[in-house]
């Protein structure tokens, strides 16, 4: 709702967001980027447009920085390591002990130490995104980080899912997908 009211405002400024949009389109940082520093920094820059609280920025941070270890090291200890100590989120919790008593949420600390335990507890991309989902709550965005990171570490999206994906979008949307790929492979 409030990025609905930023986006048709008079004015385009920030407006103070702790929501988990910020953490859900930051997934091709943790890909373009060859640093965490650099990582870290690109994720704030796009998070602070919208949401420029300190929660949306950690959000979106945590959520990149992710994306770039799984990449980068294919180490999910490591990735819990890093993550929890950089941000504190507490990442010593299962999606089993999660699901029962998890509700809607979209806050970034609602949500993003949710999809990365999702991750952290699968064994595929498939199995990591429907790990997502199931928690419930703003399972949507939730599956979105979580599938970002998964793609990181497990490589391509499996080509079921990616030709379903593809079958759905406009063509300009798979233009600027094949142009990603072609410059940030996984």
């Amino acid at each position: 709702g409030r990025f609905r009211e930023w986006l048709l405002g008079d004015e385009l400024r920030p407006y103070n967001s702790f929501g988990n949009g910020s953490a859900m389109r930051v997934s091709p940082i943790g890909f373009a980027y060859d640093s965490e520093e650099r990582v870290l920094a690109e994720a704030r820059a796009s998070a602070i447009v919208t949401h420029d609280h300190p929660e949306g920025v950690k959000g979106a941070q945590a959520t990149a920085l992710a994306i770039f270890l799984a990449r980068t090291t294919h180490d999910k200890a490591l990735i819990r390591k890093r993550i929890a100590s950089t941000f504190g989120y507490e990442l010593n919790r299962t999606v089993e002990a999660i699901r029962p008593d998890y509700r809607f949420d979209e806050t970034c600390q609602g949500s993003v130490p949710e999809a990365i335990i999702a991750f952290l507890d699968s064994e595929s991309y498939e199995d990591a995104v429907r790990k997502a989902i199931s928690l419930g709550g703003d399972s949507d965005t939730i599956a979105c980080i979580t599938g970002g990171i998964a793609q990181a570490y497990y490589g391509e999206v499996p080509a079921p899912i990616l030709t379903e994906v593809r079958r759905r979008l406009q063509a300009e949307f798979i233009r600027l997908l094949e142009q990603f790929d072609a410059r940030f492979p996984v």
